[in-house]
């Protein structure tokens, strides 16, 4: 296994680190229901996974019963229907006049790898429509039959041409699919607006959210929900969402229903943060605020076993942190913290049936993780494999919460990854703004800052304002309409690593993806002599190329409204600056991206040749916006690399 000893990191060549780094990590794992076996997703070489099962009993793996090839199509989670059948999704995308289309279907399959059948319904040559959501299933219990499942379903209807047969059912519905006889039948009709479905965890749906389209047919950002008294079908007003123009939205969003206690959780705004709240559903409406944070908001539900029951929520201070609300789980994580000091990041995975086995994750900022098998009724607990195998036993650098103080007073969170055994001072430096802009970092392993820390580079993770989690405040319009603001917190980073002695002044750089990508080459724009070299991965680079690529999708006015208008979108485009730019600058992109179009990566590098400036644009065929393949994130690695050492004099 991979250790880097910090003193050879500047030296070694960049190819067995980069390959370590690259390999992908373990996709997915799912306990079947009497807790004997585990499917798992692993990643095969280049963009490919296998599904394996792991027998507990004689400790061993099998060889795959499934494959997917990852060009085009990809396997995407397989979970348990019985103790013998799995339900797995798969993904592919296909060039329309629209422009690049995603499409998933599920299928059924035996744990020998046998009886492989389709579960999403088909269309036909009398189809009126495509059908891209091949349906998600939203209840593994059904009615109590063994193998009968809930699953969504996107209904299109038929041409009436020649025939009495046709369907005109348009719209999303659910369907009770025995997975063992493939027999369906229709427990919500298809609705045009209908958007989302939400069960019981019993084989019941209880709430329904609609989506309000203008005549064009685009989303108007406005979803209503309604939801059933305990055996009741008639459906009551429960909530309304309504999208705000700069991101975010005002309104009761429901997640998970319990049945036992008959309430509904989700999420609502409490004082300018997001906190988890629950509506009771016997017709009061009675509305109890169940955990908010004063600092951050509370963001995700924890959920257990095949019925899904909520058992806690998590929100992200310094760190990762869960309050449970059952008494029992809450016991069990506090010693399973004792038992694990090493590795705070601790998730329920997947569940027995009975809940007596459970299939946990546990990791920290020096180790990517680790799944292990706990039965409680033995006390027994076992490692079954490492999330990435690469780095197993890799010496990893630690990660520390820090502050640093913006232009204006603001204090900044952010992390910063200091190479191990380093000294922190007169070190080559990277700032490494996150993506979307609606996310934030969190504490824990990073592939991409630990592969740079491993080479030698400091690096700092800032939160900027334009960062979700903080707060609506924090948000502020969004990292595109206050550009200014979030990319100035960027670049005030930077400073900051220069100003405590971490980073050398002429040995700072850049590094984004996505947003990230974007903010790398506008901080250059904002104060063009600051970094010394930008790598930008899958960038948008001018806002209202941005907004064309959604032109033909149904979320185009949300879209249109996220970026806004006015003077911003000249000003806070990149490629509209090129030649403001005067460092080099390295560009990597697939070009089957549907998040953000090859193209503004293209627009951007013919700007810069333009303007004179310095650039390279790597294209990866076949790859969408995460590059999911080892061996082209082994090469974005090693000629990342390559470039900052070059462009920085190292």
């Amino acid at each position: 296994m991979l250790t880097v000893p910090a003193a050879q990191a500047a030296v070694d060549p960049a190819g067995p680190v980069a390959a370590a780094f690259g390999a992908r990590e373990l996709q997915q794992m799912s306990m079947s229901p009497d807790g004997a076996r585990i499917a798992i997703l692993i990643p095969t070489r280049g963009r490919g996974a296998a599904l394996r099962i792991f027998d507990m009993a004689s400790g061993k793996i099998g060889d795959a019963i499934l494959m997917s090839s990852g060009d085009p199509e990809s396997l995407r989670d397989c979970h348990w229907s019985t103790n013998t059948r799995l339900i797995c999704r798969i993904s592919t995308t296909a060039q329309s006049g629209a422009g690049l289309l995603g499409f998933s279907r599920a299928l059924a399959v035996d744990s020998d790898g046998g009886n492989m059948k389709m579960l999403s319904a088909r269309t036909n040559d009398r189809s009126l429509d495509i059908m891209q959501d091949g349906g998600a299933v939203i209840d593994w219990t059904a009615d109590g039959v063994n193998g009968a499942v809930l699953m969504t379903r996107k209904f299109v209807p038929e041409s009436t041409i020649g025939t009495h047969l046709a369907s005109s059912a348009d719209g999303l519905g659910v369907e009770r699919i025995d997975t063992l006889t493939l027999s369906r039948r229709t427990v919500e009709p298809a609705r045009n607006s209908a958007a989302e479905y939400i069960s019981d965890g019993r084989g019941t749906v209880r709430i329904m959210g609609t989506r309000e389209k203008s005549s064009s047919g685009y989303d108007r950002g406005k979803i209503v929900y309604s939801y059933r008294k305990p055996d009741d079908r008639n459906w009551l007003p429960l909530s309304q969402v309504v999208a705000q123009p700069s991101g975010g939205s005002i309104g009761f969003d429901p997640y998970a229903v319990d049945h036992g206690l008959n309430v509904v959780y989700g999420f609502d705004d409490a004082d300018g943060r997001q906190a988890l709240y629950s509506i009771t559903l016997d017709g009061s409406l009675k509305r109890n605020l169940v955990l908010t944070r004063p600092d951050v908001d509370v963001d995700t539900l924890i959920r257990i076993g095949r019925q899904n029951r909520v058992v806690g929520a998590s929100y992200a201070t310094d760190r990762r942190e869960v309050a449970f609300f059952d008494p029992a789980l809450k016991t069990l994580a506090a010693s399973l913290h004792r038992a694990l000091p090493g590795q705070p990041i601790i998730t329920f995975v997947d569940a027995s049936a009975d809940e007596t086995k459970l299939l946990l994750f546990a990791g920290s900022d020096v180790d990517p993780g680790r799944y292990y098998l706990l039965d409680r009724t033995t006390k027994k607990m076992g490692e079954v494999l490492p999330a990435r195998q690469e780095l197993a036993k890799a010496t990893l650098a630690p990660v520390k919460a820090i502050t640093f103080q913006a232009a204006d007073g603001t204090m900044i969170p952010g992390y910063l990854t200091l190479p191990a055994g380093r000294d922190g001072k007169g070190l080559p430096a990277i700032v490494m703004p996150h993506g979307l802009p609606g996310a934030r970092d969190e504490w824990g392993f990073d592939w991409l800052s630990q592969y740079f820390a491993a080479r030698g580079f400091a690096v700092l993770q800032p939160n900027f304002r334009g960062s979700t989690g903080y707060g609506s405040a924090w948000f502020q319009k969004n990292g595109f309409q206050s550009w200014r603001t979030a990319i100035a917190d960027v670049d005030d980073a930077g400073r900051w690593l220069v100003s405590q002695g971490i980073a050398a002044p002429d040995k700072l750089a850049i590094v984004g993806w996505s947003y990230g990508g974007y903010a790398a080459l506008q901080s250059a724009v904002l104060d063009p002599g600051l970094f010394k070299a930008i790598v930008a991965i899958a960038p948008v680079t001018d806002l209202e190329a941005l907004r064309s690529e959604a032109r033909n999708f149904s979320n185009y006015t949300m879209v249109d409204a996220f970026i806004g208008h006015g003077p911003h979108i000249q000003a806070g485009s990149p490629a509209r600056h090129a030649d403001k730019i005067k460092v080099p600058v390295l560009l990597f992109h697939g070009d089957q991206d549907r998040n953000v179009g090859i193209g503004e990566s293209r627009l951007m590098a013919s700007k810069l040749k333009g303007a004179g400036g310095e650039v390279e644009l790597v294209e990866f065929t076949g790859l969408d916006h995460q590059l999911d393949d080892d061996v082209a994130r082994t090469a974005m690695l090693t000629k990342a690399d390559a470039f900052l050492r070059a462009s920085l004099g190292m």
